[in-house]
């Protein structure tokens, strides 16, 4: 049986810590996105200008999120997989 660091377990739950982070974060954007568009559809809470540039803001934030977490993810891999030899 292979011994295994605590350091490997730390690392592998932080990776799943970002994306569980990235994850909420984008959930709790779009939830509040998709209220504001069916306020905005069924009630004119505000200018459809106002609204256009709201949406395209939470679509760059969304993405942008994404984005980082999936770096972040790439970079603990890859360091697990150096700290286990695998890498040179």
């Amino acid at each position: 049986m292979e011994k295994r660091s605590i350091c490997s377990y730390i690392k592998k739950e932080s990776k799943v810590r970002v994306m569980k982070i990235a994850g909420v974060i984008v959930a709790i954007i779009l939830f509040i996105y998709s209220i504001l568009l069916i306020g905005q559809i069924w009630g004119d809470w505000m200018k459809w200008s106002t609204f256009i540039k709201v949406s395209i803001t939470a679509g760059i934030v969304v993405v942008a999120i994404g984005i980082i977490a999936l770096i972040l993810r790439e970079i603990f891999e890859e360091k697990t997989l150096k700290d286990n030899n695998f890498l040179d």
